[in-house]
């Protein structure tokens, strides 16, 4: 009785109330801890940023910017490559830094997407008036992002290869971005500046990544035709002229691209022409096919599961009115029809350049993995606030969710420290053959010897037997010398 007030006084003081720090330490400290795991796997794979080195499509990018600059490289993309005007100024933006761009690019992007997929939960979670424990939105986005950025089977291609990750890697993450503003507006001025994110990101996307472009017409055209069932009355109108603005807006943005001399020479020279013959699109099935049983027996991704469990057994749903299982399973249902439509047109865009490849090109995938695990992150929830009626006792559920939270972060980490002992390895190769390289350039020499050092299947030339050259040319640019011939062993 003694201690009471003095108790009482020191609570006073601190502006704490008793309940709010025993919540604290019952739900936002655990949530906190297990938010470390994943942004520990991304430091890990940061600091391994250091062995990258130029190879593939980067052995053009990097004299064109030097050279030429922005300018020179938007021409490059507009007129000759691809079409993809915005592709360019994020290529110009890293690659006018040279080697250390493309090193320090991996870090930039992955603490960019780890924030901005924080963003994106914060939002989500607010929007649907979800009321979660603090640390949820970040527990949520940490191992979003990790799943994303390392559960891939080529990781280096994913986060580590800036033109990979530019192409692939971050559209989708900028598409999760655009609806930020569309959740949280509330204002007639934040509606308009919403509807003009809206649409700039929509031709963005467009003139970025034409299989993120799909994937986002797709998503929207869904969310329109089950927009009556799940879109709240009050905001309905504006969240459907929201998803007609990023129609439009990603249609445009495309056939700015489609009809661009880059695209144009790009179709013709990899004839796109066959894409909807019926060998190519039973090509794509098929290789849509193997990928989505890939997708769906890579037992990590559970992870992304346990998180949707433990937002929904923490988070209490909306008092009254119509159970969240039961109002949103159409959402879920049209996200996964989109999934699968997307997908497999992505597959049939990308069939006519890679063949039966395309399965073996995970890149590829990225343009609609996001999606995934946002699917199975919400279904993870769903499941979650169902159980809350029949689990009497959350706590050995959540220890079990975060024990398997903890073995799938463990498992990227042993994958990516196999994955960092190779880029050693490479990258000691690689200064090796540089150094003497630029040497004998430097000494005059026109014609060099060039040994490949494949990285993850990084492009190299003279594979296939010493037959496809590309992209020797881009490499006796990059040296200043007329030719690269095939060298059979290091200098």
């Amino acid at each position: 009785m003694v201690h009471a007030p003095e108790k009482a006084v020191s609570d006073q003081h601190t502006g704490v109330a008793p309940e709010a720090r025993k919540a604290w330490w019952r739900t936002t400290a655990p949530l906190g801890l297990l938010s470390l795991l994943p942004i520990a796997v991304l430091v890990f794979a940061a600091w391994n940023s250091r062995w990258v080195r130029t190879g593939g499509d980067d052995w053009c990018f990097l004299p064109v910017v030097h050279d030429g600059g922005l300018p020179a490289m938007v021409e490059k993309f507009y007129l000759r490559d691809n079409g993809r005007i915005v592709n360019a100024v994020l290529v110009w933006a890293y690659a006018r830094f040279g080697e250390a761009g493309q090193q320090w690019f991996a870090p930039v992007t992955g603490a960019l997407v780890l924030v901005l997929m924080w963003v994106f939960a914060l939002a989500v979670l607010r929007a649907a008036k979800v009321r979660a424990p603090r640390g949820v939105p970040l527990l949520v986005a940490s191992m979003v992002t990790a799943l994303f950025l390392f559960g891939s089977p080529n990781t280096y291609k994913t986060f580590y290869w800036p033109a990979a990750s530019v192409s692939h890697t971050l559209p989708p993450v900028f598409a999760c971005v655009a609806a930020v503003p569309v959740l949280l507006a509330g204002s007639r001025r934040g509606k308009y500046l919403a509807l003009a994110v809206v649409v700039v990101a929509g031709v963005s996307l467009g003139l970025l990544s034409e299989e993120t472009s799909v994937v986002v017409a797709t998503v929207l055209g869904c969310a329109l035709l089950v927009s009556g069932r799940v879109f709240p009355e009050a905001r309905r109108r504006f969240l459907r002229v929201c998803c007609a603005a990023g129609i439009v807006s990603v249609v445009l943005g495309t056939l700015i691209l489609y009809t661009s001399p880059g695209a144009t020479r790009r179709r013709e020279r990899k004839h796109a022409s066959t894409m909807f013959t019926s060998d190519s699109l039973l090509g794509a099935l098929h290789g849509f096919a193997e990928i989505a049983v890939t997708l769906l027996t890579t037992w990590w991704y559970l992870g992304a599961v346990v998180v949707g469990v433990v937002v929904g057994l923490m988070s209490p749903g909306p008092r009254g009115g119509v159970s969240p299982v039961r109002k949103y399973a159409p959402l879920l249902a049209a996200g996964v029809v989109a999934l699968g439509v997307s997908g497999f047109l992505c597959t049939v865009i990308t069939y006519p350049v890679f063949k039966e490849y395309v399965v073996s090109s995970t890149r590829l995938w990225n343009d609609y993995l996001l999606l995934y695990l946002l699917l199975l992150v919400f279904a993870g929830g769903l499941l979650g606030h169902a159980a809350r009626g029949w689990v009497r006792r959350p706590v050995p559920v959540l220890a079990a969710g975060g024990v398997l939270y903890a073995v799938v972060c463990v498992a990227l980490t042993v994958s990516l420290a196999g994955l960092a002992t190779t880029m050693q390895a490479h990258a000691r190769d690689w200064d090796r053959q540089d150094a003497w390289m630029r040497g004998q350039a430097a000494a005059g020499a026109q014609v060099l010897p060039y040994k490949r050092l494949p990285q993850s299947k990084m492009t190299e030339p003279f594979r296939h037997g010493g037959k496809a050259k590309w992209p020797a040319s881009c490499i006796a640019t990059y040296y200043g010398v007329d030719h690269i011939v095939q060298g059979h062993k290091l200098p």
